[in-house]
């Protein structure tokens, strides 16, 4: 029975069409299929628009909401998840899907928003995140990672079979959310086809019914050829696009150096899916994401993402990223970011709408308002000098979708003939437009327009909304049995008819408003606005909604529309619907009926918020372990001769942390030798990534500091003497006979990802990987690092300082008995706590940070704990942030806070004391209950 099925279902994929869906514990409630053009749901073409968004870079369920309701809000309609192994499994066999790794609650979640699943598992993300996602104890797991080997192969098929029935029971097939499920991560750089058809065999057989994705880069791979008849080959490829490269610090002048961003076509039998296309942009030379919001800006969004959609003739689109949150505890990879996960994307890592949000928003209404566009074939484009231009038409309704984009800087005036109309045009330099005609626009007949579509609706009559830059001439035509009645009711707009056409011209300026009444159709509203103006209008399940910052939910009953909205500042709201009454979040507003027939009324913004000072700050100096006495008889031994890494110790025993089960931030290492007193230096190497470092004593002696080694690249020499530091030890420091103490604290900043499939990158070590002292030839080692996984924060939380394994980082720990502080600390670590209430309003949401001022400090790093959560790390060595953002939840919005910094001094240092500032103040907002901590 299952070779019948296998055989039908090639002989379905020949002929142009694939059928998924079979039978399942449950019966399934909706069928998904697709062909050349597009993805389909139950027989209907579905233009896919995702945006990326990880759970676990916003540890507070309650905000996932925010976050999904904010990207249905903007036109999306999916969303794109990595799922992170790492994050669920702190050790072999332990899995945890509770509290802040409940993907069941957020599967749920985006099922009720209404949002569509791209489902990604890896088992590899990448995604900037140690170890691209792989759990660190796999670095001790015999076999090449991505790749068939035996002990990679149980390891994820372990993984696999926790996370699998979670999204198989959440599957559109069966009434859920997932629709795409996406296998590795542009695995293009191997050749492991085993594997890939494994990772595919595997879904099947737990239940994954919908097709199977995979995002490839650089090189397709034969997963990539025709579905059945390539080992490990996908049913849908997809793409990755980052044509704006990553280079922020030169935001203004960069313009398309990676390509011109056109999604390519892998095969004929599936639609073109832009299955990562470049939203923003990782920071790697610390010019701060502001500098990647404009690498990554409105322009690029314009010129660039349009084009994608006519050149291509792409019908999925899923944009990385749509909101990119915060590397909190160990969860980045070091190498390539810092705390903040910004991103520089159109939703900010405080959750703030950007102008970004806005473009994204445009194009997202237009894709929305054209179900034409599913399913295109290209077309003559009429030429229009000075611009480049596209087309793609519709066979089955002869829409057509003109691009017309300005490669140059400088503003293009032109002439389009198009459509038997000759109508002026007008683009700002490195602009872009999709124009479209022929299009059935409700109850009307669009013959073309120069401006572009933004949103329709239906309130007793038809609407719909066109925009343009502002100034810029436009023009649009409707085609009526008989001459309309016309009225222009705000703006100016002239009005011909001829032929059966009603011509529109007028200018990009504020918001014209024309009724058009009669000539064989319903009732028009047009509106004819700018780019600012066109995005003030929220268009949710057909409300229409002006004056608002945010339209979460709307409803009609009854006569009476319901919005869940948010405002940013008071102000008027106008409301197209058919309904006579207006609540919004519960609460009736007072309204009249304007010229347009709309609902008008006025709304409240948010109330002021005070934030409390941070003061009665306490002060203890830790590190216990440098001091020759300190009691070290529980730590792990560190005796190994042996591991699985491809980098050669430099000295013996292996010393690497991870080979003793420590895996994540600061590691304690203490060795006892004989002294002679003749000894001279220390010599020691550290590899720790990216941003790390280690402090050394010896017999309770500060010694000094140095960086830790990166190693990161597998097409750079392994350096055989990475992350070194000399140190002098002072005369008389040891003595003869006696037993001397060497301790190392280093900083661990995280794993390297695997993009390369190369062991030489995963399971480079962390920590010490050489230690050597002049005249000595042996040394015993003992090590500490985590000393228990968190049960509610999890295992990339806490690292192995004193303070961490102690107790000090979190709310409960009494510090009544630390002096007041003083805000000096010695090399080594101390620890700052306070305390402090807030009382943000109700119904409102209000986004909190913790700001560092002046210039960021060289010689000391802090960790910074909330109530107990690692929410980031400030210092020079780090990375320029100095704003730290606090989800609500993990601060209590209405109670007590516990913060609590553990500074890491590489010098005597005056510690900067930081500040909370308000970063967004909405009135609306979803609730959000404190996470159990």
């Amino acid at each position: 029975m299952k070779i019948r099925r296998i055989l039908l279902a090639l002989v379905l994929a020949v002929a142009g069409l694939a059928v998924l869906g079979g039978p399942s514990s449950a019966a399934p409630k909706h069928s998904v299929t697709y062909d050349k053009y597009s993805l389909m749901v139950d027989g209907q073409r579905l233009l896919l628009q995702s945006a990326e968004f990880h759970y676990f870079r916003l540890p507070s369920p309650d905000l996932w909401r925010d976050i999904l309701e904010k990207e249905k809000a903007a036109g999306f309609n999916a969303v794109s998840v990595y799922f992170s192994w790492a994050f669920h499994s702190p050790a072999p066999g332990r899995y945890d899907f509770t509290g802040v790794r409940d993907v069941d609650r957020l599967l749920r979640t985006a099922e009720e928003v209404g949002l569509y699943v791209v489902a990604r598992p890896g088992p590899y993300i990448n995604a900037e995140t140690s170890g691209g996602g792989f759990p660190a104890w796999l670095k001790t797991v015999p076999g090449r990672a991505r790749s068939s080997d035996a002990g990679y192969t149980a390891a994820y098929h372990d993984w696999l079979a926790h996370i699998n029935p979670i999204l198989a029971r959440h599957q559109v097939t069966r009434g859920g959310s997932v629709l795409l499920y996406n296998v590795e991560n542009e695995y293009a750089v191997n050749t492991d086809a085993v594997y890939m058809q494994d990772l595919q065999d595997t879904a099947r057989a737990d239940g994954i019914d919908v097709p199977i994705t995979t995002n490839n880069c650089c090189d397709a791979g034969s997963w990539s050829s025709t579905w059945g008849s390539g080992l490990g080959a996908v049913q849908i490829p997809g793409v990755d696009d980052y044509p704006q490269s990553f280079e922020c610090q030169n935001a203004d002048t960069t313009w398309g150096p990676w390509g011109a961003g056109i999604t390519e076509k892998v095969r004929d039998d599936a639609p073109v899916f832009a299955a990562e296309y470049q939203a923003g942009a990782i920071d790697l030379n610390n010019a701060g994401y502001e500098a990647c919001r404009n690498l990554t800006g409105v322009p690029y969004t314009k010129f660039f993402q349009k084009g994608n959609m006519v050149l291509s003739g792409a019908t999925a689109f899923s944009y990385y990223m749509g909101f990119g949150g915060t590397n909190w505890g160990w969860l980045g990879q070091p190498n390539d970011v810092y705390t903040s996960y910004d991103y520089g994307a159109a939703i900010t890592e405080a959750r703030q709408l950007t102008a970004k949000y806005d473009e994204y928003k445009r194009q997202g209404y237009f894709l929305r308002a054209v179900p034409p566009l599913t399913k295109t074939d290209p077309s003559a484009a009429p030429a229009v000098t000075g611009l480049e231009t596209a087309a793609r038409t519709n066979p089955d309704t002869g829409t057509q979708f003109l691009l017309a984009r300005n490669t140059s800087t400088t503003e293009v005036t032109s002439t389009l003939d198009w459509n038997g109309y000759s109508f002026p045009v007008t683009l700002p330099g490195h602009d872009a437009k999709v124009l479209v005609s022929n299009l059935d626009l409700g109850g009307q007949r669009l013959v073309a327009s120069t401006s572009e579509l933004y949103t329709t609706a239906f309130a007793n009559r038809d609407i719909a909304i066109f925009y343009g830059a502002e100034g810029t001439p436009g023009a649009t035509v409707l085609r009526y049995t008989s001459e309309p009645k016309v009225k222009v009711l705000a703006g100016t707009a002239t009005a011909s008819y001829r032929n059966g056409d009603l011509r529109l011209d007028y200018t990009h300026h504020g918001l014209t408003r024309v009724l058009i009444s009669g000539g064989g159709h319903r009732p028009l509203l047009l509106m004819l606005g700018t780019d600012d103006t066109a995005a003030s209008f929220w268009n949710v399940d057909g409300v229409l909604v002006k004056g608002t910052s945010l339209v979460r939910a709307a409803r009609v009953d009854h006569g009476t529309v319901d919005l869940r909205a948010d405002t940013s500042e008071a102000g008027p709201v106008e409301v197209f619907a058919n309904a006579r009454t207006l609540t919004v979040n519960g609460k009736p507003v007072p309204t009249r009926t304007g010229r347009n027939g709309s609902l008008e009324g006025s709304l409240p913004g948010p109330r002021g918020v005070e934030l409390p000072a941070l003061a009665g700050w306490k002060q203890q100096a830790e590190a216990p372990e440098a001091r020759p006495a300190f009691d070290d008889s529980r730590w792990t031994v560190a005796d190994k001769t042996t591991s699985l890494s491809t980098f050669a110790p430099v000295t013996l025993p292996v010393l690497f942390s991870d080979e003793y089960g420590y895996h994540a931030g600061s590691v304690w290492y203490r060795g006892r030798f004989a002294g002679t007193g003749a000894e001279t230096t220390v010599k020691l190497n550290a590899i720790t990534g990216k941003r790390g470092d280690y402090l050394v004593w010896l017999n309770g002696r500060y010694l000094g500091s140095a960086k830790g080694g990166v190693q990161a690249d597998s097409d750079v020499p392994v350096n055989p003497d990475p992350g070194p530091g000399e140190f002098t030890i002072p005369a008389g420091l040891v003595k003869p006979g006696e037993t001397a103490v060497l301790s190392v604290l280093v900083q661990n900043m995280g794993n390297n990802d695997d993009w390369t499939a190369e062991d030489s990158r995963f399971r480079q070590p962390r920590g010490l990987v050489g230690a050597a002292i002049s005249g000595i030839s042996e040394i015993s080692w003992r090590i500490q690092g985590q000393a228990r996984v968190d049960p509610v924060r999890g295992g990339l939380n806490n690292g192995g300082l004193y303070g961490e394994r102690a107790g000090w980082s979190l709310p409960g720990y009494s510090d009544r008995g630390w002096p007041a502080a003083g805000f000096a600390a010695a090399p080594g670590v101390t620890w700052l706590r306070t305390g402090f209430s807030t009382d943000l309003p109700k119904n409102q949401d209000t986004s909190v940070a913790l700001r560092f001022g002046g210039a960021i400090p060289a010689g000391y790093r802090v960790i910074i704990y909330l109530n107990g959560w690692n929410l980031g790390q400030y210092g020079a060595a780090i990375g320029p942030q100095t704003d730290f953002v606090l989800p609500a939840g993990l601060l209590r919005q209405n109670g007590r806070n516990t913060l609590a910094l553990a500074v890491i001094a590489e010098q005597t240092s005056t510690v900067a004391t930081p500040q909370l500032v308000v970063v967004g103040s909405q009135r609306g907002g979803v609730p959000v209950h404190d996470v159990p901590a």
